[in-house]
């Protein structure tokens, strides 16, 4: 990616996060639309640490790479206007850094029919207003473009959620969990699995899960060590419980859950299981568990 190229677009874009082709506050300026990243001493992808965020993934020359909150389902939803103050990163060269592992990495082929790597199935973007080496001015704008770290054990997504009718059809409901077309904010795992909270839990009290886990295939508990969450999450919010005597991760006091029908990354069908709303989702936003009292 050329300097001249990224300065030229700057001023226009630190303010701005997109989507679409339909954005019209974007600046058009056309930045080469495939960019391949030249290796440099061998590596094309880099560990870079910043003080900040720690441990990030960089290009070879050191530019900070981000995710996208939208592409929890592993395509990108960044194209138009968006492609121009986030361009991509594609190398065809991938040879990493110590301590990255190529399984993590990956190439989507774009609806225009580019290519972009991934990691951990997160398509990798540079930011427009990063105009030198350890720049990291993407982070958190519109609340869904993250730096780009290897090992969140939270990543935050934004969606639509679908549900299923009935009949098994799918179902779209927003926020509110009313019928419609919203996107909303949620937590997923690293790797962009739904996590949720049940309505009948209390502060820091599973009363879901029985002694003999016999509904654990169907609503597993989350079990991991959060370590690295992005940056609009407050790692005070989370915590860990005993249930019979396995941990379970919480959130605000939310015992949390995956749900077994939620067979791809970005699936959220357990938000219409068994109504609307019994199997919410967490973000942000989610106000404290009630207590027992």
């Amino acid at each position: 990616m050329k300097k001249s190229i990224l300065i030229a677009v700057v001023s226009t874009f630190t303010f701005f996060s997109c989507s679409t082709d339909t954005d019209t506050a974007i600046d058009t300026t056309i930045i080469e639309p495939n960019p391949t990243t030249p290796v440099t001493d061998g590596v094309s992808v880099k560990l870079a640490n910043n003080a900040t965020f720690g441990n990030i993934i960089t290009d070879a020359a050191g530019k900070s790479l981000y995710f996208f909150s939208k592409d929890a389902d592993g395509n990108s939803a960044c194209s138009g206007g968006c492609a121009n103050a986030w361009p991509i990163f594609y190398t065809k060269e991938l040879k990493l850094d110590a301590g990255l592992e190529m399984a993590d990495f990956g190439v989507i082929t774009r609806a225009d029919g580019t290519k972009q790597n991934t990691f951990k199935g997160w398509p990798l973007y540079y930011y427009a207003g990063d105009s030198v080496a350890g720049d990291t001015a993407g982070d958190k704008v519109g609340n869904n473009w993250y730096i780009a770290k290897p090992d969140y054990s939270i990543m935050y997504a934004q969606a639509q959620l679908v549900g299923k009718d009935a009949n098994g059809n799918a179902m779209n409901l927003k926020s509110d969990y009313t019928p419609g077309d919203e996107l909303t904010f949620y937590l997923t795992n690293g790797k962009g699995r739904t996590i949720y909270t049940f309505t009948k839990d209390r502060k820091d009290t599973n009363n879901y899960t029985d002694q003999a886990f016999t509904k654990n295939p169907t609503w597993p508990i989350l079990e991991f060590d959060v370590n690295m969450i992005p940056s609009i999450l407050d790692r005070a919010d989370f915590g860990t419980i005993d249930v019979f005597g396995r941990t379970q991760v919480t959130y605000k006091g939310h015992p949390l859950y995956y749900f077994i029908q939620d067979t791809k990354r970005g699936d959220n069908f357990g938000v219409n299981v068994p109504a609307p709303g019994v199997w919410p989702i967490a973000n942000a936003d989610t106000a404290p568990a009630p207590s027992n009292l």
